[in-house]
Formats: structure tokens, sequence, C-alpha cells
């Protein structure tokens, strides 16, 4: 018999105590690892796919312009010399920034106005595969362009021109097929009409320019302001708006899945550690005549700590592992209910369950330092006197 055994012994002897302990503590410790997998996978899904939804960076090319407004109307803005961006250049330069693994999408634009039906309309030259990347959340009433001179027209446009899909047009004199309508959005896409930029470039004589450029950036690590210092270092002719705000509520919306995961968390330790502490509390009450004779037996204080604190480890090594491996399986059970099991995946990462592990067990010992101390400074004499 020695420090080792002796706890042990005791959690089986206190058999039905001990599984019920472990149960607790093995549950809190899965609902742990289920909320964090289920939160992280989540919060990275939600993160692309805001990322995915609308830029939130423009860049386009200085230009002399003076804003004008009366009595507060908003009457445009005076340009006294329409400029280009060179495509190339420009979605190259972004593109090969420090930051580039935080660029989401850059999407250029070339804006011509043209005339159809003998109205005035605006024509938008995108690039469509970093255009579908932003505005994922566009509904097409028909097909997506795959010829050249496809074009996508806004909702509200379309029942003005009384156009509808597959329906060919000859906007200049060119002759468009309109592959599909875009449901409304309640923006400017409604009124508009979308190209294929290499193909309105050509026709327009504006080979490789464009008006300015979109790019999607979700800076949840680093502000974006180092991004647009970047985008500026490497287009030193070029003025870049950051929308804040825009970035704000995505960040927003991906930090607070990561803050409810801890919060819930912390919660479950801090309950956890409370139950082990009251569990080794009655232990100690309970053994006192045990802890006296130990004494007189010429084990040390130290002794005594140890075997109360080894008992506690006991607990939660196995607790860290059947709570860790079980609520990982229990994750994949959880998207299922929330219906997002085939689109995302969780991975078993050795690393996270050694830090879960490590967590666990340093909790389970600091919980039970009181009460180890406790049973290390029971007077032998009056604990012997008990028997």
């Amino acid at each position: 018999m020695n420090i080792f055994t002796i706890p042990l012994r005791n959690l089986r002897r206190k058999a039905l105590r001990t599984v019920i302990l472990l149960l607790v503590f093995t549950i809190g410790i899965l609902s742990m690892v289920a909320i964090n997998n289920v939160s992280s996978v989540v919060g990275e899904s939600l993160e692309k796919k805001l990322n995915q939804f609308g830029a939130n960076i423009l860049v386009y090319p200085k230009a002399d312009t003076l804003k004008v407004s009366y009595g507060g109307f908003d009457l445009g803005s005076l340009s006294y010399d329409i400029k280009y961006l060179n495509e190339t250049d420009v979605t190259t330069s972004i593109q090969n920034i420090e930051l580039k693994k935080n660029i989401g999408a850059v999407a250029p634009k070339l804006v011509i106005v043209n005339r159809i039906m003998g109205q005035s309309v605006v024509i938008v030259g995108v690039n469509w595969k970093e255009e579908f990347k932003i505005k994922n959340y566009w509904i097409i009433d028909g097909r997506m362009p795959e010829m050249q001179n496809d074009i996508l027209i806004g909702r509200r446009l379309a029942e003005f021109l009384d156009l509808e899909k597959n329906a060919s047009v000859e906007i200049g004199a060119v002759s468009y097929k309109v592959a599909g309508v875009l449901d409304e959005t309640g923006s400017d896409d409604d009124n508009v009409i979308f190209a294929d930029i290499s193909y309105l470039q050509s026709v327009s004589d504006k080979s490789d320019l464009v008006n300015f450029v979109e790019v999607s950036a979700l800076c949840a690590g680093c502000p974006i302001e180092d991004i647009v210092a970047q985008i500026s270092a490497k287009l030193p002719g070029t003025d870049i708006k950051a929308l804040q705000n825009v970035v704000q509520q995505r960040i927003s919306a991906v930090d607070f899945v990561k803050r409810l995961a801890g919060g819930v968390s912390l919660v479950i330790m801090l309950t956890a550690s409370f139950m082990i502490a009251l569990f080794m509390f009655s232990s100690v009450n309970e053994r006192k005549k045990e802890i006296g004779v130990l004494r007189s037996m010429g084990y040390s204080r130290l002794n005594v700590f140890t075997i109360f604190c080894f008992e506690a480890l006991l607990i939660g090594v196995i607790a860290g592992i059947l709570g860790y491996f079980s609520g990982f399986f229990a994750s994949f059970k959880v998207l299922d209910i929330l219906e997002m099991g085939e689109d995302l995946v969780i991975r078993f990462e050795f690393s996270k369950f050694v830090m879960t592990f490590l967590v666990v067990v340093l909790v389970s010992v600091v919980s039970s330092i009181i009460p180890a101390l406790k049973a290390a400074r029971t007077d032998p004499s009056e604990a012997l006197i008990s028997l």
C-alpha cells in the first residue's frame, strides 16, 4: 500500500459516488468539446460566407471631381476627367500583398452607358468568377453566363424593357443574349446589365481598362487598415475606400459565435471544478480516521496531500479522455441536428486533444488543493481519538 494505490482503492470502495462524479464530469467535458468543435466549424463557415457577401474595399482611380448638392438633394459629382485603372496591374498587385490570404475576391468593374430600345442603360462589365464570389446571394431566373456575349439583367430593368431570359437584344451595334434575369436585390443591381468584362472591353475599345475594383476581405485576424495600407503601397495612384461598418458587422458576427462558445465552456469548467472540490471535501470529512491511521503509520502531511491530489488527478484523466472523444463524436450528431453535417467537416486534431486533456487534469488537481490541504492539516491525535 502506497500513496498511489490508496487513491485507487478508495475510488473502488466508493464506486457509486465515483461513477456519478465521473459521469457528470465527463458530460461536462463532452458538452464543452462539442460546443467548441461546432462553434469552430460554424464560425469558419460563417466567416467564408460573410467574406463572399459583398465587397468591403473599393479601389478606384484618383479623379478631379466636385460633389454637388443643394437644399438637401444630392446632385451627383461633376467629373472633369474620367480616369481608368489598368485591370491586370491592379488585380495582380492586390493579389500579391502581404495579407493576400485575407483577400476573398478581387472583382474589377467597367461601367459603360449605352442605348437599348431608345433608352439609356448602364452596362457593367464583370469577371464572372470573381463577381459570383462577392455576390453569391444572386438568384438567377435562367442560366449562368457561358458565352462571351451572354448577359444578366436586373429585375427592374428587365421589366422596364420587357426583356426575358433567352431574349436577344442589340446594345449599340453589338448583339447580346440574355442568359438570365436577376431576382430583385434591392440594390443598384436591379437597374443595370452585367456583361463579361473582357468582351465589353473589346467592343468598347477599352482594352484592359476598368473604372474601379471591388475587394472582399474579412480581416478577422488583423485591422482592415493594414490591408488598405498594403494595397495603397502597391497602387500609389489610386483612392481606396474601406467600408468599416461592413467589416465590423462581419467580424462581430464571427466573434459572437466564438465568445458564446468560450463563455459556455468557462461555466462548464467552473461547475466541474466546484463539483470536484465538494467531492473531495466530503471525502476528507469521511476519512478522518483513515488519515489519522496513515499519519500514525509514518505518512507525512505531504504524503496525505499527494494522496488526495492524485485521487482528483485520476478522476480528471479518466473524465478527460472519455469526455473529449465522446464530445468529438457528439459534434457530428449536433451538426446533423442543425442540418449542417453535409457542408461542414470536423477533423480530429491531436494538439487540441492534448490541450483539452491537460486543462481538464489541471482543473481537477487545482480543485482538490484546498480539500487536500485540509486533509494534510488534520491532527492525527484527534483522528485517532475518534476511533
